[in-house]
């Protein structure tokens, strides 16, 4: 999952800092999440997938589709 986030953040042109500010929490908190040192809670992989319009099966790599 830490992987794909961090996929859809580059290929949006995105920083983390603009993917934490929609998150409402800070760049390095969100860092933590794209290398796994933290795991990410269920209510901000929903607020992710909504973010990317995705599904929250893609993220979790239960799907390839996006």
């Amino acid at each position: 999952m830490y992987e794909r986030i961090r996929a859809l953040r580059e290929d949006s042109d995105l920083t983390q800092a603009q993917v934490a500010g929609y998150l409402g929490m800070s760049q390095t908190g969100y860092s933590k999440y794209e290398t796994g040192e933290n795991s990410i809670p269920v209510d901000v992989v929903v607020k992710l997938a909504d973010f990317y319009k995705t599904t929250t099966d893609y993220l979790l790599g239960r799907t390839d589709k996006r």
